[in-house]
């Protein structure tokens, strides 16, 4: 029988109090595991265990920077104290900046690419040695179509997320031998509270335009959901893949395998 249970692991989602992250941490809670998350708003960390509580799940916050190295460690060593050893470490927390190249300043390019690819290498590094002593864990990066796509105004972000793809098939090569895999998930347009203006209608009872954009290039002819990230984000978690390694699954709805509709 195929084992999707997290039972008795303890999984971290990173920036978990909210959205895409909040869904595959309470999925994971849902399948067993023990949820832990942070962020660097103390307010959001209240929210986010509530959030979590009224689901029937217990989670624990804690208060941290993922581009913080030292804070991070700190942090690690805080969750094996308090909650155990990190079975599942899912690499989610992530920015993006819509500027124009020539107009993006190099400061604004490092913060991305610090968030959205040093953060990730911070945090596996982080839990790689408590993984390898225990004998084994998972590891799953958030990507995106942007790992594989290239689009105006996100320059900082496809570098990023173009090299945490690339990180991930690395950890994958380097210690898929003490049975760690690292594997990421690339989620397609999902429907957020923050792509939520692109979805409204037009006065005028029409689609917006990105929107109408989005449906023409989705096969699926939909937006995805937070929840179908659900699933793909357990499979990977459990020992279901234990020979899935160095994979990116993305979750979205056939747009990297669709030319598009002909005009």
């Amino acid at each position: 029988m195929v084992n999707f249970s997290l039972e008795g692991r303890v999984a971290l989602v990173t920036g978990a109090s909210y959205g895409i992250g909040f869904s595959i941490a309470s999925a994971m809670g849902e399948a067993g595991a023990k949820i832990v998350f942070n962020d660097r708003n103390p307010e959001l960390i209240e929210k986010g265990v509530a959030a979590y509580k009224e689901m029937g799940i217990e989670a624990y916050g804690y208060i941290c920077d993922v581009t913080d190295e030292p804070a991070v460690q700190a942090m690690v060593a805080r969750i094996e104290k308090e909650v155990g050893v990190i079975d599942i470490l899912v690499n989610n927390a992530g920015i993006i900046k819509r500027i124009p190249m020539v107009e993006m300043s190099a400061e604004d390019f490092r913060q991305v690419v610090d968030i959205d690819l040093n953060g990730p290498f911070i945090m596996s590094k982080a839990v790689i040695p408590s993984m390898i002593k225990k004998g084994g864990g998972k590891i799953i990066n958030i990507c995106s179509m942007m790992s594989e796509l290239g689009r105006e105004t996100v320059s900082a972000y496809a570098a990023a997320k173009g090299g945490l793809k690339m990180l991930t098939k690395n950890i994958a090569s380097e210690y898929g031998q003490y049975n760690i895999q690292c594997n990421g998930i690339g989620p397609g347009y999902i429907a957020t509270p923050q792509t939520a203006p692109l979805r409204e209608l037009q006065p005028d009872g029409s689609r917006h335009p990105f929107d109408q954009f989005i449906l023409a290039k989705t096969p699926a002819n939909r937006w995805g959901e937070a929840s179908d990230l659900a699933g793909p984000a357990v499979f990977l978690a459990s020992s279901a893949s234990d020979f899935v390694n160095g994979h990116i699954l993305y979750v979205d709805g056939g747009i990297l395998a669709y030319i598009g509709k002909q005009p």
